[in-house]
């Protein structure tokens, strides 16, 4: 009888254990999301400050930076960075990046940051 109880508390520990792994692992898998939502909180930022072409540089900086991780990490690991397949995802947040990156390094200032 106190092989089963052993076997028991065993078993609990293990799915007590097995859960808190999965919470952990759902945290650790947003962080390169959360990365790059910090990257968008800043360039809000400097939008709000009225340094628009600051704030679109930073913006396209965290779309570029999205499409590296996204390009680098595994499936398993990239959290809500995945929207469709890979060549997909990479390939439309580099365009966009650059194309943000362009237009904020390209477009004269008319005295503004």
């Amino acid at each position: 009888m106190t092989a089963d109880r052993r076997s028991d508390t065993d078993r609990r520990d293990a799915a007590v254990s097995f859960g808190r792994a999965r919470r952990v692992r759902a945290i650790v898998v947003q962080i390169p999301f959360v990365i790059v939502l910090i990257f968008v909180g800043v360039a809000v930022v400097f939008l709000l400050l009225d340094r628009w072409r600051r704030g679109a540089f930073v913006f396209g900086a965290g779309a570029v930076l999205a499409a590296l991780l996204r390009a680098v990490l595994p499936t398993s690991r990239v959290g809500l960075l995945q929207v469709r397949s890979r060549v997909f995802d990479v390939g439309a947040m580099a365009a966009a990046g650059a194309a943000i990156l362009w237009l904020a390094t390209s477009i004269d200032p008319l005295g503004t940051d």
